[in-house]
């Protein structure tokens, strides 16, 4: 890869990730690994900058999570952020010791005008509105450096070597919470470490394409086609790298929206003009999920029976030697399936943590390093319409894990009207400006719950099931925040549902943000 490039070193922050996409965003291409990364390959990467994560550990307790500090004798600029501050003043000199006030949360930081802050404020100079996570504190400044910033209970907050270009932040500019955290990411990036922003998905096509035809060369290729963006994505690019060799399977669980079997083959068959084989295992999947209620063993099982039928239609192809998915940075993270094992995992995912190992197929994952924002923007760049690339994200185990505890067939009927109903009503209703809330919002759908309520429908007593509706607004899918419908669209959504289902008497709303909650309820 010619383009610049910013190493950013992993010490196990769950917002790590989020440094990343803050620096594609200013459209340098960057790279995320382990804080352990060997001196030499971090020479091998030419990085233009390296940017030091925040971590859960204490830099004086455990000596695992220390970087060769050679970085430091690089000569290319270093910031430090939460822990990567403390692990800068450890080891040139300074000291960290734990704080007897923690900050979590809002905070306010004084700073004084210099290469990383100047011209960088809110609502007055020299003061930023950020956001605090950490117990330990630098209490002593290496040589040569200067504070640049503090607060009331953290009077080192912010530091700076200016003759070496080292910077330290106490508090997370990654985080939406920190309003100028993206200026003062820009501002280290392009001007400090001056690298060029040429990393557009338009230039990646190329780039992207010569990787797959090199890694498939002529080989088959079957992608697990779900009709979401990240597959739909994937099948274009691959479509783009391979043609022929691309054979889509569409596979339906019983665990689809309404109408979307149709829908998908439609739409490839139009846009994309790709080979796609549909496969209704329906029965298959919804035997094997019966009896079970554990969210983690629903995904592991979807995942272990999509690689079934791949294997399965794999031996009509006399040449098919890769799975390709459509896996994203946000899947991997929360799967600690990321090079750094050190983050702690939240939940799996099928297409990272339900594979099976003694899986026939090697993995073809195109767009793992992308995060949606990308993978929309690839999806423009490569031709397809709009209502396929901006269309809400759907889990590759469906309904499976909008169904809380076991699935049933009539759980899924029930679940996939009602949740219909709502995103026909986000389709159709607008703010003043004319704006759609399926537009406005970034995912959205219903949630079965297997609990029954009492009801009144005329006269008569009911005692049906309940659904949740959980619409949320979010930029990256890594911190979000619901969604605040209009009460009319809500109480809409909630007639024609009760009204239209029978076996449905109660719409609840999820006003829970991620976190502490995650955008899927299982």
């Amino acid at each position: 890869m010619q383009q610049d490039k910013i190493l950013i070193l992993d010490f196990g922050s769950q917002v790590t990730q989020l440094i990343a996409r803050r620096v594609r965003e200013a459209h340098v291409y960057c790279e995320l690994h382990p804080y352990d990364m060997p001196i030499d390959e971090i020479k091998a990467f030419n990085p233009k900058g390296i940017i030091l994560s925040g971590s859960p550990q204490s830099v004086y307790d455990d000596a695992n999570y220390h970087a060769d500090t050679a970085l430091f004798e690089l000569g290319v600029p270093v910031l430090g952020i939460c822990y990567g501050m403390q692990f800068m003043a450890h080891h040139l000199g300074g000291a960290v010791e734990a704080g007897n006030q923690r900050e979590f949360g809002y905070a306010q930081v004084k700073t004084i005008d210099c290469e990383l802050t100047r011209g960088i404020f809110d609502n007055q100079p020299n003061h930023l509105d950020v956001w605090m996570s950490h117990g330990d504190k630098v209490v002593k400044l290496p040589d040569g450096f200067v504070v640049i910033g503090d607060t009331p209970s953290c009077p080192i907050a912010m530091m700076e070597h200016a003759e070496k270009q080292f910077y330290g932040i106490q508090f997370h500019p990654e985080v939406t919470h920190t309003k100028q955290g993206k200026a003062l990411i820009n501002r280290f990036v392009l001007e400090i470490c001056g690298a060029n922003p040429s990393w557009t998905m338009p230039n990646y096509i190329d780039e992207a394409v010569a990787k797959i035809r090199a890694q498939v060369g002529s080989d088959e290729v079957i992608l697990g086609l779900s009709g979401g963006v990240d597959s739909s994505v994937a099948a274009a690019l691959i479509h783009r790298a391979i043609g022929d060799q691309l054979t889509c399977v569409f596979v339906d669980h019983g665990l689809l929206r309404l109408n979307e079997a149709e829908n998908v083959m439609t739409m490839f068959a139009k846009n994309l003009g790709v080979k796609v084989i549909h496969v209704d295992a329906s029965e298959q999947f919804m035997s094997k999920l019966a009896g079970i209620t554990d969210p983690e063993r629903k995904r592991k099982i979807i995942g272990a029976e999509f690689i079934e039928v791949f294997d399965t239609e794999e031996k009509k192809l006399t040449n098919a030697k890769w799975l390709a998915q459509g896996t994203i940075y946000p899947d991997v993270i929360e799967s600690a399936g990321a090079k750094n094992s050190k983050a702690h995992a939240i939940k799996s995912h099928h297409n990272v943590g339900g594979l099976p190992e003694n899986m026939k197929l090697q993995l073809l994952e195109p767009l793992r390093d992308l995060f949606k924002d990308e993978v929309r923007e690839l999806g423009v760049a490569l031709g397809l319409p709009r209502e396929m690339v901006y269309r809400h994200p759907f889990p590759g185990p469906g309904l499976g894990v909008r169904i809380l505890g076991e699935v049933k067939r009539e759980y899924a009927d029930l679940l996939r009207r009602a949740d219909d109903i709502f995103i026909q009503e986000l389709r159709n209703t607008f703010n003043e400006k004319g704006e759609s809330w399926y537009d406005l919002t970034s995912q959205a759908f219903a949630v079965f719950l297997p609990v029954k309520s009492v009801g009144v429908m005329g006269d008569g007593r009911t005692y049906d099931y309940v659904v949740a509706l959980r619409a949320v607004v979010t930029s990256d899918f890594m911190t979000a925040h619901w969604a605040e419908l209009p009460y009319s669209l809500l109480g809409k959504v909630s007639n024609r549902i009760i009204n239209e289902i029978k076996g449905i008497n109660r719409v609840v709303y999820d006003v829970s943000g991620k976190p502490p909650a995650t955008i899927e309820w299982e």
